[in-house]
């Protein structure tokens, strides 16, 4: 999915192309994309462009009359910029909107199509769609540690929890605790003031840094390549490779259709985090830690 800085260096791009134009036409190529109907999509044609923001990890349009395009990627979403009157091809593609100067097209992989587009209208719409999370680039230590702690939640979950933090979701959340050298499982409200600290200072600078790197990456292009496993990430979607840090192997956790990343070394003083789908399997015998991991053997094949 997404997140903070991809939603930045997307916002940046599409700023240089459609601030100022005219949204000439959106073509809806999928009825499950659009999720309002007051007030209605076709209000938005002929209307110039005005502003882009960011919305959490949504995208912002502000058209004229305070008419607001909300687009969520979701997991598989993806943005496009191509020659106008770009065809819309199913079954990944989803939208396209015109403009003058060319077309944005919106993609999704899969068949589940969770993408959604709203049309809202003023601030007040905006924010009926805003789950409330802290900006952590635009607040400082004391308002972060107070979102934080608000409840006793493990540090995955609360970073990645759209009501207390904007914009961080899973792959950012496992680089920032890598970042900070923090379990995943910490509780929240068990953290001592250094480690509030640790964990702020590694989030800003985290975000910070891929957005920074992102930018450079895209350059003057349309920011193609957005994945939720980059190159140089230390830990998200590099399991079982050596950490950066120290060498040890990075393991994970999953759970639904996630999975968090970590180093056992650096994060939780070498204790390995039972995967909840295999201690369910396992039991008492679910290893402590990595090298109990590496000694369990594949089982034998029934006769």
């Amino acid at each position: 999915m997404p997140e903070l800085p991809d939603v930045v260096v997307y916002i940046e791009a599409l700023e240089k192309r459609i601030l100022g134009q005219r949204l000439e036409a959106v073509r809806i190529a999928s009825p499950f994309l659009l999720r309002t109907v007051d007030p209605p999509l076709e209000i938005a044609n002929g209307k110039i462009v005005k502003r882009l923001h960011r919305l959490g990890k949504r995208i912002s349009i502000g058209v004229e009359d305070d008419l607001w395009l909300v687009l969520h990627l979701m997991i598989a979403g993806r943005l496009h910029w191509r020659p106008r009157g770009a065809k819309v091809s199913k079954p990944r593609g989803l939208a396209a909107f015109d403009f003058p100067n060319g077309t944005l097209l919106l993609t999704e992989a899969g068949s589940q199509k969770r993408a959604s587009l709203h049309v809202v209208a003023g601030e007040a719409g905006l924010r009926a769609l805003d789950p409330g999370g802290l900006e952590v680039l635009d607040t400082d230590l004391q308002h972060f540690s107070a979102a934080l702690t608000s409840a006793n939640h493990t540090l995955k979950r609360a970073l990645s929890d759209p009501r207390l933090f904007s914009g961080i979701g899973n792959a950012y959340s496992d680089e920032i605790l890598f970042d900070a050298r923090l379990s995943p499982l910490a509780l929240t409200q068990k953290l001592a003031r250094d480690e509030i600290e640790r964990l702020f200072v590694a989030a800003q600078t985290t975000l910070t840094g891929w957005v920074e790197r992102l930018r450079e990456d895209a350059g003057d292009g349309f920011p193609e390549k957005v994945t939720a496993f980059r190159e140089g990430m230390a830990v998200h979607g590099r399991y079982k490779q050596a950490c950066p840090r120290c060498g040890a192997n990075i393991q994970r956790i999953r759970y639904a259709a996630n999975e968090t990343n970590y180093c056992p070394k650096c994060q939780t003083n070498g204790k390995l985090l039972a995967d909840r789908a295999l201690s369910r399997l396992l039991r008492e015998d679910w290893p402590r830690t990595p090298e109990e991991l590496e000694t369990l053997k594949r089982p034998l094949p029934l006769e």
